[in-house]
């Protein structure tokens, strides 16, 4: 028999750098975080909140983590220069990217201005595609990618039509990534939470109505939570992913299996 590779290691990213897209808050902050404490290097990229960077920072710190925040906007050519610079400078080698990067406007259709459609789709698809375009040249074999889905991509949610949209639009492309990029041995999947109490939901109409809901329709009796979303990341981008491509996997408690 050949010889197999201890489990705890498989699942480790000791010596690993990944650049989270979007985090440093919500779920790409347990993201950035999880990863981290499981050895890897972390560049978490955002664009707005400072305070919410700042305290990344400290928490890394003060933990002795290797988490870098910087400020980027990818929906911008001069935020991806950025980028480019920033690993350039520091000779980096990069093992993955998570692209948790999204915005959203929450209307019913028919009500979406020119603006906020270009708005939406620019973050959420546009940014997605030109960045893995710069960070191409920058992973070295064994790469991984991972893009950020949610359920509205293939099921009807309300006042999510545009945000739909766009999550649709980057599954599309991920499994076409999957399919062209496996020959350069640079595996992309998909990670969909379930319903996930964040500061997004914020922006949601009747929020806390349909966080209940939600709850209630899970077999586990609860809602998952971003460090079990965190934990998924973490496999995928593993070695003990190494044969999982174009994946869509969906951590929703079981929601999903439910009438």
């Amino acid at each position: 028999m050949g010889k197999t590779m201890p489990n705890n290691d498989a699942f480790s990213l000791s010596g690993k750098t990944f650049l989270i897209a979007g985090g440093t808050r919500g779920i790409g902050r347990a993201i950035s975080l999880r990863f981290a404490q499981a050895g890897a290097n972390v560049i978490a990229i955002y664009v707005r909140g400072k305070k919410a960077a700042g305290s990344l920072q400290d928490l890394a710190r003060e933990q002795e983590l290797a988490i870098d925040c910087l400020c980027a906007d990818l929906s911008r050519p001069a935020g991806l220069e950025k980028v480019s610079a920033y690993l350039k400078e520091k000779d980096i080698e990069l093992s993955g990217l998570v692209y948790c990067a999204a915005t959203g406007v929450h209307k019913p259709a028919g009500e979406f201005t020119a603006r906020e459609i270009k708005w939406v789709f620019s973050l959420n698809i546009e940014a997605y595609i030109a960045l893995v375009n710069l960070l191409l040249p920058y992973f070295k074999e064994g790469s991984s990618i991972i893009a950020i889905s949610s359920k509205g991509a293939t099921r009807a949610v309300h006042e999510y039509g545009l945000v739909g949209a766009s999550k649709g639009a980057l599954e599309a492309y991920s499994r076409h990534l999957a399919a062209e990029l496996a020959e350069r041995k640079i595996r992309v999947n998909i990670l969909t939470p379930g319903t996930v109490r964040t500061e997004a939901w914020d922006a949601l109409p009747d929020s806390e109505r349909r966080l209940a809901d939600a709850e209630a329709r899970t077999p586990l009796g609860r809602l998952v939570t971003v460090d079990e979303v965190a934990y998924s990341a973490q496999f995928l981008c593993s070695d003990a992913a190494s044969g999982v491509v174009g994946l869509s996997l969906l951590v929703d408690g079981g929601a999903g299996i439910m009438e």
